[in-house]
């Protein structure tokens, strides 16, 4: 006995039920994203490019004008993220059954990629100016850098408890380039107080590693979802011995737990049980079995049911190989 079926938290059936109902969502679901704040988010950091960039010129501060390149790239995550929101609520269709989700995950992963080439260019800029420090003008420093930290404070934690990789990819850019301003800041009062010039490219040198260290985190965590690998917090092993708990499972095996996208868990497997049971037994198990998996922040399950004496390997994982009885056949 082998049939397939299909358990979605999403669907309008006894399992919506569940987990609509259910108080631990650890993940499952998220509300959708802030689409209005992430226009003004926009708004507001094309004022900041603006002000850091004559800023910067007026001034000659290299660690300004790095703080600029950073919002530069503030404005491209912040537009990628916009437009992601909007193609990740477009409903599933016959050629993306999943919908648009990772829209957002591949915005996060470009933007990234994207400050990881910026940090880059800042650090090499910040090597010539440790040989040849140039005079700066602090006072335009401080003014332009104030407007930055301030505005970036103002987006950076306006959005920084949504639970979702893309917007938290922006945040990060925005926090991060509010980090930058204030160290410009102090950097100004430094070189209005003693004329230690220096102290603009050391500091650009830190924004650049402020800025490559957070974007290494979106990227493993932006590729680890593409390339469907467990969720963080998600423990296989966990997984395959709460199915087994539930009564009426002899065994699991052909796991698969990934991310649709950040937020949004599904799993599917194999799993054994008595072929004399019935098929309204067996649904009961089904619905046993995915209400366990809600409190291990899953919600879209789909489950092939099979008897002791389908073909199958031994293993929980997925096995590339044929069972021995397909072997034989293809011989």
């Amino acid at each position: 006995m082998a049939q397939h079926v299909h358990q979605h938290a999403n669907h309008g059936h006894e399992g919506d039920h569940l987990v609509r109902n259910h108080h631990h969502h650890d993940g499952v679901f998220h509300t959708h994203a802030p689409v209005d704040k992430m226009k003004q988010a926009f708004a507001l950091t094309c004022v900041v490019l603006l002000v850091e960039a004559i800023g910067g010129i007026l001034s000659h501060s290299l660690a300004l004008l790095s703080d600029a390149g950073h919002v530069l790239t503030d404005l491209a995550a912040i537009g990628l993220s916009w437009y992601a929101m909007v193609q990740a609520q477009k409903p599933p269709n016959d050629t993306m059954t999943y919908g648009y989700h990772r829209t957002g995950i591949l915005a996060a992963l470009s933007n990234g990629v994207g400050l990881i080439v910026i940090a880059i260019v800042i650090a090499w800029q910040a090597y010539g100016r440790l040989h040849h420090a140039e005079p700066i003008d602090s006072t335009w420093m401080f003014i332009s850098a104030g407007v930055g930290l301030l505005v970036n404070l103002y987006l950076g934690l306006g959005l920084r408890s949504e639970d979702n990789i893309n917007v938290r990819s922006a945040v990060l850019h925005m926090l991060g380039d509010a980090a930058a301003s204030a160290a410009v800041i102090v950097a100004a009062v430094v070189i209005a107080a003693t004329h230690f010039y220096m102290i603009d490219p050391i500091l650009s040198v830190l924004i650049a590693l402020l800025i490559a260290f957070g974007a290494w985190r979106i990227v493993q965590q932006s590729v680890g979802i593409l390339m469907e690998g467990t969720p963080k917090g998600i423990n296989l092993r966990e997984v395959a011995e709460t199915i087994r708990s539930v009564p009426g499972v002899c065994d699991v095996h052909d796991l698969h737990v990934w991310s649709i996208t950040s937020g949004r868990n599904a799993l599917s497997c194999h799993v054994v049980i008595d072929g004399d049971q019935t098929i309204r037994h067996s649904q009961a198990v089904l619905r046993d079995m995915e209400h366990r998996l809600v409190h291990l922040g899953i919600g879209h399950v789909t489950v092939q049911v099979e008897d002791a004496e389908h073909p199958h390997g031994g293993s929980i994982l997925c096995c590339d190989d044929p069972a021995p009885e397909h072997r034989d056949t293809a011989k």
